[in-house]
């Protein structure tokens, strides 16, 4: 069991953050809005009840099978 859990741990460090669910994501530099789905919390960051996946555009189009979402994020489709 702690096998497992050491791995599940290990996984979780390897995986990009903008490829994770995220509840919680900072605000884009040079935006003060947040994205489709999000809350501004009224610091640096949204929030959203639900688990997206989340990337930043880095000023380019969202890739493909991703939507723009506005505030300079795409979100999984």
């Amino acid at each position: 069991m702690k096998l497992l859990a050491a791995a599940l741990f290990v996984s979780a460090l390897v995986v990009p953050n903008s490829v994770l669910a995220q509840k919680k994501i900072p605000k884009v530099q040079g935006h003060s809005q947040c994205p489709l789905g999000y809350v501004n919390t009224l610091g640096t960051t949204c929030t959203s009840p639900i688990h997206y996946e989340m990337r930043s555009t880095n000023g380019e189009p969202c890739p493909s099978g991703w939507m723009n979402v506005g505030a300079g994020y795409c979100r999984k489709k």
